[in-house]
C-alpha cells in the first residue's frame, strides 16, 4: 500500500537513482530524513528498504520515472508538495555533485507537482545552504 511515508521515500529514491548513482551520503541523508522529520513519525524506519526496493523496481519498467511521479502526485496531499520536494532537493545537495539528471528530474518533479518557481527555488537554496561543506 502506498501511503504519504512511502511517496516521500519515492521521491527521495527516484532522485538518488536519477543519476545513476546512489551515493552513500544520499542514502544516509534518505535514511537521517526518515528517521527524525516530524512527517515520518509513526513510519517503521524496517520498512525503508523494503520501500527503496519497491521504487527500484518500479523505475525498471519503461514508463517507470512517469508511474514514480504519478504515485507521489496522487498519493501525497498538496500540503505534502513542497516536502516532497524539500526532501528530494536534500538528497540532491547531499553528495555535493549535482548531475543533469538530477537537476532535469527535480524540474519534472516540480511541474508534476505545480510548485511555483520562486517557492521552488527558496527550497532549493535551503538544500544547498544545509548541506554546505568548507
Amino acid at each position: 500500500m502506498i501511503d504519504h511515508h512511502s511517496a516521500l521515500i519515492y521521491t527521495m529514491v527516484l532522485l538518488s537513482a536519477s543519476d545513476g548513482n546512489m551515493s552513500d551520503d544520499e542514502l544516509n541523508t534518505i535514511g537521517e530524513n526518515v528517521r527524525y522529520l516530524p512527517i515520518f513519525k509513526g513510519f517503521d524506519f524496517h520498512r525503508l528498504p523494503e520501500m527503496t526496493e519497491e521504487c527500484l523496481k518500479l523505475l525498471a519498467d519503461p514508463r517507470g520515472l512517469d508511474k514514480a511521479l504519478d504515485v507521489i502526485r496522487t498519493k501525497l496531499p498538496a500540503k505534502l508538495f513542497e516536502t516532497a520536494y524539500a526532501v528530494g532537493c536534500d538528497i540532491v545537495a547531499s553528495d555535493h555533485n549535482v548531475s543533469r539528471e538530477e537537476l532535469r528530474l527535480l524540474e519534472l518533479l516540480r511541474d508534476k507537482l505545480g510548485l511555483d518557481g520562486l517557492v521552488s527555488a527558496a527550497i532549493e537554496r535551503g538544500a544547498r545552504a544545509r548541506h554546505m561543506t568548507l
